[in-house]
């Protein structure tokens, strides 16, 4: 593999934060990350329990996403340390006409300001960085934390769906950016 591949690059740096690229050496944080009951229960089983197969979903899903689009969700470390709290950015769904926003703090960080200084990031990122007319959401009906934030952000309930594959029900939000 190319060190292109495999070098993470900043993205956005926040006053308390970093948002980089992911890369394979984020293996176990992201195995960690996707096996917490909170991320079980709000956005789903991924059935990652090995090393390398954290690897392979880190490889097939946001290094694969940023390739292609030039966005993906990415790994939020603290800047003072390092320390990865957890994963935000934007993700590409076929089931959605455009890219929506997605966020998840490891439960050591709840209570601490960051999923929503990240997640504001991503959206002034996805409006004057990438240029972005409209940024979707989505939540599970029950993630009242998930929904307050998005609500903080601008974002409005659209409509209700079940999105594939799983078909869970999900609450859809959507924002529109001026255009200036």
């Amino acid at each position: 593999m190319s060190a292109a591949m495999t070098e993470a690059l900043t993205i956005i740096e926040t006053p308390r934060l970093r948002l980089r690229t992911a890369t394979p050496d984020d293996a176990a944080f992201y195995m960690e990350l996707v096996n917490d009951p909170s991320w079980i229960a709000n956005i789903g089983q991924r059935n990652i329990h090995t090393l390398e197969a954290a690897r392979a979903a880190l490889e097939a899903g946001p290094m694969a996403q940023f390739r292609a689009h030039g966005y993906s969700l990415y790994i939020v470390e603290q800047r003072s340390d390092g320390a990865p709290v957890g994963m935000a950015g934007l993700v590409r769904r076929d089931s959605l006409p455009g890219p929506d926003i997605g966020y998840a703090i490891r439960p050591a960080y709840w209570g601490q300001g960051y999923a929503w200084e990240a997640a504001a990031a991503i959206v002034r990122h996805a409006q004057q960085v990438l240029g972005l007319r409209t940024l979707y959401g989505i939540t599970s009906q029950q993630n009242q934390a998930s929904i307050n934030l998005l609500n903080k952000l601008g974002l409005r309930f659209e409509r209700f769906s079940r999105l594939p594959p799983e078909g869970r029900e999900t609450n859809i939000y959507r924002k529109d950016f001026r255009l200036d």
